[in-house]
C-alpha cells in the first residue's frame, strides 16, 4: 500500500514536458523549414512569413487583403449609459455588396479623453450583451437553441449573455468596450462559402473559412477604431471565447495593429496542442464545423501528430505584442494542459525580443494568474465559458502592459 502511495505521488509531480505529454514530433520554434536555426529577430520575422504561408494554405485559408478606409454611419449616441459612467455608440460599417451593415456596440468611459479598448465578437447579437431595451435586435441568421427557432432573434434574447459582458466593471477600468455579431459577417453555417463576407469573393482564388472570414472583419472594424478620436488605436486589446477564441489569435497573429491578442478556452484551432490529441481533436471539429478551415485542414484528421506546425507556432506569431491564454478546469475538450504548454512554448520567441514569456513549464494552480511577462495565461474553475473572473484578469493584465 505504501508503494502505492507513493507511485501516486510521482505521477502528480512528474514534470509537465513536451516529450511528456505525446508530442516529441512537435516542430521547432526557432526553425525555418529548411532546419537551420532562427537566432535572430530578423530571422525570425524572416521565418514569421513562412509560418503564415503554412497556416494560410493548410488551416485557415487565404483570405482576401482588408479594404483600406471604412465607411461607416453613427446611428445613435448617448452620454448616460451605465448610470452615467459611459457614453454608448451605435457604428454601422458597409463592405461592398454586402447587403447589410456590421452593427458595432460601443461604450467608452466617461472621463476618459481616448481610451484603449476591448474588442470582440458576440454570440448572439449586440441586443444578448445587455438588458439595454434600445439595442436593436439582429435580423440575420442566428443559431438555433431553446429560444431561438427558426433561426430568427428575438428579444426573448435580451441580456442573454451580458453575464460574459461585464460592461461596468470594463468602463471602471477605464477600457472602452466595442462588439458586435460575428454573424453580420459570416453566418456559422457551411452552405459552401456563398453566404456573409465570403460571398464578394472569388472562391478560386481565396481559400479562407469562416474562422478567417470572423478575423478579417475585426480588422476591417480596427478600420474604423483608428478614426474613433474617443479611442486609443495603439492599445486595442481583440478578445475571444471559445471559436471566437480561435479568431481572436488568427486576428492577432495576422494584424499587428492589434496590440493584446487575448484567446479565452479556445482549444482545438486556437491554443491548444494539436499533437496531443486530447479533448476536441482535428477530425472532431472538421467533422462538426467544416466551414471553419481551409480544405487542407482536413487531411489531418485522426493524423494530429503529422502537422508540420501546430498552435504554439501561432501565438508565437504574436510576439512581440503581449498574448494571453486562458483556460477553465472543468472545461476538458478545449484541453487546458495543452493550451498552457502551447503558450509556454511560444514564449521561446517572445525572449528572443528580451521579453518574459511563461516562467514554467509545468501549470499554474487554479485561480493562480500569471501576468509578469508578455504572455499572461490563468486557469480558473468551473465550466466552458467567460466569466468576470476571466475579465478582471484580462482587464489587470492589459493595465499593465498598456502602463495605464
Amino acid at each position: 500500500m505504501q508503494v502505492h502511495k507513493l507511485y501516486v505521488l510521482l505521477i502528480v509531480f512528474l514534470p509537465f514536458t513536451v516529450e511528456s505529454q505525446n508530442c516529441s514530433g512537435l516542430p521547432e520554434l526557432l526553425k525555418f523549414n529548411t532546419g537551420n536555426a532562427v537566432t535572430t529577430i530578423k530571422a525570425w520575422e524572416k521565418h514569421k512569413k513562412e509560418l503564415k504561408k503554412q497556416f494560410d494554405e493548410e488551416m485557415f485559408g487565404t483570405q482576401p487583403p482588408v479594404p483600406k478606409g471604412v465607411r461607416y454611419k453613427v446611428v445613435h449616441e448617448t452620454a448616460t449609459a451605465i448610470g452615467g459612467k459611459a457614453s454608448r455608440k451605435r457604428v454601422n460599417l458597409y463592405l461592398n455588396n454586402l447587403d447589410h451593415p456590421l452593427e458595432l456596440l460601443i461604450y467608452y468611459p466617461n472621463g476618459v479623453k481616448k481610451a484603449p479598448a476591448f474588442l470582440g465578437y458576440n454570440f448572439w447579437g449586440n441586443h444578448t450583451v445587455t438588458f439595454e431595451t434600445d439595442i436593436p435586435v439582429t435580423a440575420q441568421w442566428s443559431r438555433n437553441n431553446n429560444i431561438i427557432q427558426d433561426h430568427k432573434a428575438t428579444d426573448k434574447m435580451r441580456g442573454f449573455s451580458a453575464s460574459r459582458w461585464p460592461v461596468e466593471a470594463i468602463i471602471d477600468a477605464g477600457f472602452a468596450l466595442v462588439t458586435l455579431y460575428h454573424g453580420d459577417v459570416d453566418p456559422d453555417f457551411d452552405d459552401g462559402f456563398m453566404n456573409g463576407v465570403h460571398g464578394l469573393y472569388p472562391r478560386e482564388k481565396y481559400s479562407w473559412g469562416t474562422i478567417a472570414a470572423w478575423s478579417w472583419g475585426l480588422s476591417y472594424v480596427m478600420n474604423y477604431l483608428e478614426k474613433d478620436n474617443r479611442i486609443d488605436a495603439k492599445k486595442v486589446a481583440v478578445v475571444g471565447h471559445s471559436r471566437l477564441g480561435k479568431v481572436a489569435l488568427h486576428a492577432g497573429a495576422t494584424d499587428e495593429r492589434f496590440a493584446l491578442t487575448i484567446s479565452n478556452n479556445s482549444g482545438c484551432g486556437g491554443a491548444a496542442l494539436s499533437c496531443r490529441k486530447k479533448g476536441e481533436t482535428i477530425k472532431a471539429i472538421n467533422d462538426r464545423f467544416p466551414h471553419w478551415f481551409t480544405a487542407n485542414f482536413k487531411k489531418y484528421n485522426e493524423k494530429d501528430d503529422s502537422m508540420p506546425f501546430d498552435q504554439h507556432q501561432l501565438i508565437a506569431l504574436v510576439a512581440p505584442r503581449p498574448v494571453y491564454v486562458a483556460s477553465a478546469d472543468l472545461d476538458a475538450w478545449a484541453d487546458p494542459e495543452g493550451e498552457y504548454l502551447s503558450a509556454f512554448l511560444a514564449g521561446e520567441v517572445y525572449r528572443l525580443y528580451g521579453l518574459n514569456g511563461l516562467k514554467s513549464d509545468k501549470m499554474p494552480a487554479v485561480h493562480a494568474p500569471f501576468h509578469e511577462g508578455s504572455v499572461g495565461y490563468h486557469i480558473r474553475a468551473g465550466k466552458h465559458d467567460i466569466t468576470l473572473y476571466d475579465w478582471q484578469q484580462y482587464i489587470a493584465f492589459a493595465t499593465k502592459r498598456f502602463c495605464l
